[in-house]
């Protein structure tokens, strides 16, 4: 049984979420030969506050 976890910033609509998760579950039966219904997919709504690149947090990151 596949489980997919997904670091995301928040924000993204149900319906973009909605997608998302059928669209990984999709390419998890197309290229692993899994059930829909044993695929999880696990999201995780980061705040860019909490989280960092290059020591530096997305939330204070200056606009280009």
């Amino acid at each position: 049984m596949p489980t997919i976890r997904v670091d995301l910033f928040e924000g993204r609509t149900p319906e973009q979420k909605r997608n998302f998760v059928k669209a990984l579950t999709q390419a998890c039966v197309d290229t692993l030969g899994s059930k829909p219904e044993s695929v999880d997919v696990i999201l995780y709504d980061v705040k860019p506050g909490d989280w960092a690149t290059g020591g530096e947090l997305w939330s204070e990151k200056k606009k280009s």
